[in-house]
């Protein structure tokens, strides 16, 4: 449903439109230092304002409702929320009648018997990742050794990101990306085969963050045109460290301590300002719909964080999980 995780587990809430949206972070251990000031830098990265962004904006700033006492967590639940106040619901008044092709308009719909928040997307919309940047930020403290990195290596099939921008921005329509993530000093034994591997624990995470088709580790699917010989890894030392990386630093859905990496594919923003012909479902006949309201160019631009917070919180549920079965000693 709405919550991910076994020991350090998060529950996200929330609409585009409504109030205010968030996140609860239940399991971090007491003693981590958390203020509101921590949360800025990441979740400024997530803000629109930049070419190829929407043009709504919120200040974002965080709200510790519970869980932190004199600026440390206390074991308790942490509840973190931020108020919405740059709305323009009547953007999405026709999209009940008309849906929009590649959004979650129609399936909404279907699955919640038409009760749905449809204004900015409701519940299906890209801003409620801020409580998983805000859940990112607390699990980063949880592995204080581990840096995690992601960036957008390339947009609209090309790696000059703007120009492949502008070039979106000119035809009134929307491009996708490819984020490539590295986790630098990870811990070594994270995952929980079989169905908590360290691969099945972040792309479950992954595939939750909106506009997100796919994902790879390593060498990815060019495994698939190499031998056995060229993929494998070779042992240089004893703690394990590896010639070479085609497996992204994972064995048997266990991480091996070697640089974690993988790639996820961004699609193109659903709602876009170029025509399209698609079903008007009140109407019974075929239209011609133009999106209107402030959307992303290529929303991949302000992804890069969410990913890293993702990868931050399987990092830090499979680290708690782990060290509570294999008693793995306290680094906090």
């Amino acid at each position: 449903m709405n919550s991910f995780g076994n020991i350090f587990r998060t529950t996200i809430f929330g609409e585009s439109h409504g109030p205010a949206i968030g996140i609860v972070i239940d399991g971090c251990p007491p003693g981590i230092a958390v203020d509101p000031e921590h949360f800025i830098p990441d979740l400024a990265r997530r803000q629109s304002g930049g070419r190829g962004t929407t043009k709504r904006h919120e200040a974002d700033l965080p709200e510790i409702l519970s869980g932190v006492f004199n600026g440390f967590a206390t074991g308790a639940p942490i509840t973190l929320v931020t108020r919405n106040s740059d709305r323009i619901s009547s953007d999405y008044d026709e999209f009940k009648n008309i849906p929009r092709p590649g959004h979650a308009d129609f399936v909404a719909g279907v699955k919640y018997s038409g009760f749905s928040d449809m204004r900015g997307s409701g519940h299906f919309s890209g801003r409620i990742t801020w409580g998983l940047v805000a859940a990112g930020v607390v699990a980063k403290k949880i592995l204080p050794g581990t840096q995690v990195n992601a960036k957008l290596i390339s947009a609209g099939g090309s790696v000059n990101i703007e120009e492949a921008v502008e070039k979106a921005i000119a035809a009134n329509d929307s491009i996708g990306g490819i984020i490539e993530c590295r986790i630098q000093n990870p811990p070594s034994g994270l995952g929980e085969p079989f169905f908590y591997s360290f691969e099945s624990a972040l792309s479950h995470l992954i595939f939750s963050i909106p506009a997100i088709k796919g994902i790879e580790f390593g060498i990815g699917f060019a495994a698939a045109m190499m031998k056995g010989s060229e993929h494998n890894d070779p042992f240089i030392d004893r703690s394990g460290k590896t010639a070479t990386n085609n497996a992204g630093g994972i064995n048997g859905g266990i991480t091996n301590g070697n640089e974690i990496v993988f790639r996820v594919v961004v699609k193109p923003t659903s709602s876009t300002g170029a025509d399209q012909e698609t079903f008007d479902f009140k109407g019974g006949k075929m239209t011609t719909l133009r999106v209107k309201g402030r959307h992303d160019t290529c929303i991949a631009l302000r992804i890069p964080v969410i990913v890293e917070a993702a990868a931050a919180i399987a990092l830090a549920d499979l680290f708690l999980t782990d060290r509570g079965i294999h008693g793995k000693r306290e680094v906090l």
